[in-house]
């Protein structure tokens, strides 16, 4: 009797050392799954979070293809328009969107109706801005009407056959004052020029055409509707007083007012010397960017440059970054060492 209740008993601690090992076992193998699960929806988690947006967009100042610049071609480059970038050029390929101020129109048409210093640049040039990699060229500027509208509407063409959108000037002024919006990732960037330099008579309308003259309250009301649809709002102004490195009181307060109506950013162009860069409130404002291309070589302020170099995350400007830069003797822009 007794050695029945021992194997008895004895069988009973058995199944319950079994019972314990295999508890154990099945909660090993569950933690394990359940970590494996973890895992596998952590990941999932990581792939559908969206990654990071980082867009670089590059600004130059003035662009002059014309005089010095076309005989330093013609004599150094052989010919080919490519030369006045070759210095620059690997640094212009690293922006999303490259941006610049043409001051010189780009046609064999046209009679010279401006001062002694017009600027038309032969037909050829335009394959150095391709070259460069630009995308966008500010036409609203002094010397777009250098050789009458006829040059200037053959310019337009030539830069939608090279296809580098023209800001700024059009054939009538809805195309001259609307925006160029580009979209890179889920971020909208939208781009406006104005010029006030010059005479109202070149202001493009309805059924003429010519730049978007530059009216405070035309502008505000461009920005405000502009940045309903964009992320961020860059507006180019060619404006200031020639040779001076500081801005005019005018500059300050037409550039305060576009931030103020929803700008992000403001670049100047005109005064061919470099100018201060200045936050205000969410905004930056380059008051003027200097020469790029010009065969300026009197001083050197206006052999001397400055390329801004905007860094975008999530759709938002997180770095400014002043680049300088020197003209040489070849008219060629390099970053200053």
């Amino acid at each position: 009797m007794n050695k029945k209740i021992f194997e008895s008993f004895f069988s009973f601690l058995i199944l319950i050392l079994i019972a314990i090992f295999l508890s154990n076992f099945f909660i090993l193998k569950i933690r394990n799954f359940e970590n494996e699960i973890s895992k596998l929806y952590s990941a999932k988690i990581l792939i559908s979070l969206p990654k990071k947006e980082k867009i670089t967009l590059i600004f130059v100042g003035d662009i002059m293809l014309n005089r010095g610049v076309k005989y330093s071609v013609k004599k150094y480059g052989k010919g080919d328009y490519k030369f006045p970038f070759l210095k620059i050029v690997d640094e212009l390929k690293k922006a999303d969107i490259l941006f610049g101020n043409l001051e010189s129109i780009i046609s064999d048409k046209g009679k010279k109706v401006g001062s002694i210093y017009s600027f038309r640049a032969d037909p050829e040039a335009i394959e150095g801005l391709k070259f460069a990699g630009f995308d966008i060229l500010s036409v609203a500027n002094n010397h777009i009407f250098d050789y009458g509208r006829e040059a200037m509407e053959d310019s337009f063409k030539r830069l939608k056959e090279a296809k580098i959108d023209y800001l700024g000037g059009g054939f009538n002024e809805k195309e001259a004052c609307s925006p160029i919006i580009k979209e890179i990732g889920k971020t909208k960037i939208a781009f406006l020029a104005f010029s006030n330099l010059g005479t109202p008579l070149w202001a493009a309308s309805e059924k003429k055409s010519g730049i978007c003259w530059l009216e405070k309250e035309k502008m505000e009301r461009i920005i405000n509707e502009i940045k309903k649809k964009a992320d961020i709002v860059v507006v180019s102004f060619h404006y200031g007083e020639e040779y001076f490195s500081k801005p005019t009181q005018f500059q300050i307060s037409i550039s305060h007012s576009a931030i103020d109506s929803g700008a992000n950013l403001v670049i100047g162009h005109h005064p061919h010397f470099v100018q201060p860069i200045e936050k205000y409130k969410s905004g930056w404002i380059a008051y003027s960017l200097g020469n790029f291309v010009f065969d300026q070589k009197f001083s050197k302020e206006t052999m001397t440059g400055l390329m801004l170099k905007i860094s975008i995350e999530n759709s938002k400007i997180k770095k400014v970054i002043p680049i300088k830069i020197k003209i040489n003797q070849f008219y060629q822009p390099e970053i200053e060492k």
